[in-house]
């Protein structure tokens, strides 16, 4: 059981590590343009580009991936974040940092599935939940402190420095794998055409819409959080930063808390997490003028907002237990796709009526997220009911 607890820690710490890659470099996006000799404009395809290619690449990638031992698999993720990061340390050519954004995430989606298959696989029947919360918190401690710490190594010290300790992450991580996760032998027994069999199941493409709409709910609102709470509630910018460090710290007590709710009902905590955002969001609008109300309301906020990662996983897992790494790599997808979604949404409404309107995005995402629930729970029932008549 130590040695899962272990284990499953440092598959965490490796996530903590790509996030604070992939996200941190938008605090210090002015000065790579700089040193790169680019604009802002063009600087933001470093950004841009990682998150299409996580999107696209993620199933072909962890196809692919499966016929190699898992440990192997994860060892040379990590090994290739850390490269990237010293590339990021001291290259000044536009397209090297270019190509270094595109090969890790190549490797992010491949990573994050394997690392909740290895971390579930490991945990005691029952308790796969809380293994994959335990990854998850890396996503959040990244948010709450990698990206936030990239930027202060940044204008402290140097973009050399921020990236220099970033790779080190990397290395430490790299060196709890080798120690801790134990060998896992490929999948070859699956073979491509079996793995791509789940597809053919209608559940399961219920099921990525779900998780795509859930994440548009997450994302359209937070993905302008600083907008929201400055420009809306007159919220000083240096609170802000406070309650975004504050969204982090919640959202890691709020992934252990979802693991359990999720262990007593699936379906039940979904209904209540689709429903709360609904109730918050109207809140929200009601009170968005209020630079202390919205502030209270960031606690329940980043409550819910933790609860998208493993209702999404726990969604696609229970769909696509012959195929786990590849129905990961699904979730991993399909939860890039709702966030470019709800980010994309929530830009084109408050160019049509402003930000304090960007919550009805979430709610009629959530709307659409309850009806496809609805629909997956009848498609659920009419499977059951053959099979019940038979043990009749």
């Amino acid at each position: 059981m130590k040695h899962g607890f272990l284990a499953s820690t440092m598959l965490a710490l490796g996530v903590f590590s790509i996030i604070t890659t992939e996200i941190g470099i938008v605090g210090v996006l002015p000065e790579l343009a700089d040193r790169a000799d680019v604009s802002i404009s063009q600087a933001g395809l470093l950004v841009s580009v990682f998150a299409l290619v996580v999107a696209v690449s993620g199933p072909f990638g962890v196809l692919a991936a499966s016929r190699f031992n898992r440990k192997t698999v994860l060892l040379l993720a990590m090994a290739v974040f850390a490269l990237a990061n010293i590339v990021y340390a001291f290259s000044e050519s536009f397209p090297v940092l270019v190509a270094f954004r595109i090969i890790p995430a190549l490797l992010h989606p491949i990573f994050f599935a394997v690392a909740l298959t290895a971390a579930t696989s490991m945990a005691q029947p029952g308790k796969e939940a809380g293994a994959a919360a335990r990854v998850f918190t890396g996503v959040t401690v990244g948010f709450a402190f990698g990206v936030p710490a990239m930027a202060f190594l940044a204008s402290s010290a140097s973009v050399p420095t921020a990236f220099s300790i970033a790779a080190l992450v990397n290395v430490l991580a790299f060196i709890g794998i080798a120690l801790w996760v134990p060998a896992m032998p490929s999948e070859q027994h699956l073979s491509y055409g079996k793995q791509l069999q789940i597809l053919r199941r209608p559940r399961l493409w219920l099921q990525l819409i779900i998780v795509t709409l859930v994440f548009a709910v997450m994302f359209s609102s937070y993905s302008y959080f600083s907008d929201f709470l400055g420009g809306v509630s007159g919220v000083p910018s240096l609170t802000i930063g406070a309650l975004l460090m504050l969204f982090g710290l919640v959202m890691i007590a709020g992934n252990l808390a979802f693991a359990r709710l999720i262990k007593h009902g699936l379906l039940a905590t979904l209904l209540w997490f689709l429903g709360g955002y609904v109730a918050l969001y109207l809140v929200m609008y009601a009170v968005a003028p209020s630079a202390w109300a919205i502030s209270i309301l960031v606690i329940p906020w980043s409550l819910l907002h933790s609860g998208g990662l493993l209702l999404g996983q726990s969604l696609i897992a229970r769909e696509s237990t012959e195929a786990p790494t590849f129905g990961n790599s699904l979730f991993v997808s399909s939860s890039n796709i709702g966030i470019t979604l709800g980010s994309a949404l929530g830009a084109l409404q408050i160019a049509a009526a402003g930000t304090r309107s960007l919550v009805f995005v979430g709610v009629g995402a959530a709307l659409l997220a309850l009806l496809a629930v609805g629909v997956s729970h009848l498609i659920r029932g009419r499977e059951k009911a053959p099979q019940l008549a038979q043990h009749e």
